[in-house]
């Protein structure tokens, strides 16, 4: 591959100069090396992604009231950095400083797109995070540095689940390393090996093998993806009655793989239901704050507003945020958080200081990152839905009101096959088969929209090329370029 073919996504030099305000340090002669300072922390906060075409110099220089000398000179810096880019004819564009010139957006032939995973990268913000909690950590330095929860960042927690309708106290928040460690903790204090655990048909593959490796037995009850509402309200009824599970694992918001949403009706017969039998339920919320048609502060209150003390929500920062910082928490009533908190000690000790007060600096203010984030991911589910109706015209899908991915049907019952075929063109999904129970969903494939657009149409041509291979039908000509 050509490290020099310049990708798509170009800023306007107008939304350039907002973007980068105030960059001259004082009355510095230096105006270069400021500029290129500018343009680099917008690089590292996020807010200019790698690959993003740069406005030419002439109009960068017009919009910033700068002489084209000095923006030459600048991006020049930028280049020895290997933060841009050019080439005669084609511009300049944003590169990774560490990989000089090479385009991670678009992979050359030989390279894999990963579609296993619905993970975004960190949004804007991280870094001016980073470097508020850098100071904060000054005051933890003396104390041992194990905690449970800085009471600060749990405080921010209880917070935003008032905001959505969930009156909470710090003292019921518990931070985690990530939603699955929480699941994980509800597991083993909540089920042992032989117990029944109720669960959607399909659903998140990793609490699947959780439960297994616990010896304990997934009870599924189907989803209707096609459906207006989803959830089988009846057929979970009949599974309490008839498996008594210890507990229910349900994910109410933007649901894993589905993207289904249970409105607040649903949410009442639910909690109806689990509340006759006393069956507890855990509440997965990872991807409630990724409402791409609404505000989630506007949404169906939270399942453990209707279920009570029968609800263990967990949530996360991996998606909202970024899945680096590995944070997470557990909302419960004091009692059973305190049970908890003290069958967590035979797992692991507490979570990190630092990556803790990064995320409490991140919830002083959430509302500007979050929101950037929901438009972000919702421009990259339109480009999803687009390139699958392109190339993969005959694949059927409901667009999700919000979450990470398209849950799409196959004409052919070919997902596993499909699966195998895509890495010989470039391409790593997760079979269907992996969000079930026993296997199965040979018909459905999931496809995530986390990552560049390109990327996408990219990732969904290849596919197209893997359907036809194993005669799942899909769109022959898949050379016509994409746009």
């Amino acid at each position: 591959m050509n490290p020099l073919i310049p990708p798509g996504g170009r800023i306007s030099a107008a939304r350039l100069a907002v973007m980068l305000g105030t960059w001259r340090q004082g009355g510095s002669r230096q105006g270069a090396a400021d500029l290129a300072a500018a343009i680099e922390m917008q690089v590292l906060d996020g807010q200019l992604p790698l690959g993003t075409r740069l406005p030419a110099e002439r109009e960068l220089a017009d919009a910033l009231g700068s002489s084209r000398t000095l923006i030459g000179a600048a991006l020049d810096r930028l280049r020895e950095d290997g933060l841009v880019a050019s080439r005669r004819g084609a511009g300049s564009w944003i590169t990774s400083p560490r990989k000089h010139g090479v385009r991670p957006e678009l992979p050359d032939a030989g390279a894999l797109i990963d579609l296993a995973r619905a993970a975004p990268p960190a949004v804007a913000g991280i870094v001016p995070a980073v470097d508020a909690a850098r100071v904060a950590l000054i005051d933890h330095l003396g104390e041992h540095g194990y905690s449970d929860g800085l009471p600060v960042l749990r405080e921010r927690i209880a917070e935003r689940y008032a905001a959505r309708g969930l009156p909470t106290s710090p003292s019921q928040i518990m931070i985690t390393n990530g939603a699955h460690h929480g699941f994980v903790l509800a597991l083993r204090m909540l089920a042992g090996p032989g117990d029944r655990i109720l669960v959607e048909q399909p659903t998140y593959p990793n609490a699947l093998d959780a439960i297994r490796s616990a010896h304990a037995i997934a009870v599924p009850v189907a989803l209707d993806a096609g459906g207006a509402q989803g959830w089988d309200i009846a057929g979970i009824e009949a599974a309490l009655r008839q498996a008594a599970p210890r507990f229910a694992y349900v994910i109410a918001d933007f649901q894993n793989p589905t993207g289904l949403r249970l409105d607040a009706e649903g949410r009442h017969r639910l909690a109806a239901a689990l509340t006759r039998t006393r069956t507890p339920v855990v509440v997965d919320e990872t991807l409630v704050e990724l409402d791409l048609d609404g505000d989630p502060l506007d949404g169906p209150p939270p399942l453990a507003s209707f279920a009570g003390d029968l609800a263990i929500s967990i949530g996360s920062a991996s998606k909202s945020h970024w899945g680096g910082l590995r944070l997470g928490w557990i909302r419960a009533p004091e009692d059973l958080l305190g049970r908890l908190v003290a069958s967590r000690y035979s797992v692991d000790l507490g979570s990190p200081i630092f990556e803790q007060l990064i995320l409490a600096e991140l919830l002083t203010d959430p509302e500007p990152s979050l929101r950037k984030r929901r438009e972000d991911v919702r421009a990259l589910r339109e480009a999803l839905i687009s390139a699958v109706r392109w190339y993969c015209p005959d694949w059927t899908f409901t667009e999700p009101p919000g979450g990470l991915s398209l849950w799409c049907r196959l004409p052919e019952p070919v997902s596993t096959r499909l699966a195998v075929a895509a890495i010989n063109h470039g391409v790593q999904i997760a079979p269907a088969s992996r969000f079930g129970v026993h296997g199965g969903l040979e018909r459905w494939l999931r496809l995530p929209f986390a990552q560049p657009a390109d990327v996408l149409f990219e990732a969904v041509r290849r596919l197209s090329a893997a359907a036809v291979s194993v005669g799942g039908s899909a769109k022959s000509d898949l050379n016509l370029p994409i746009t």
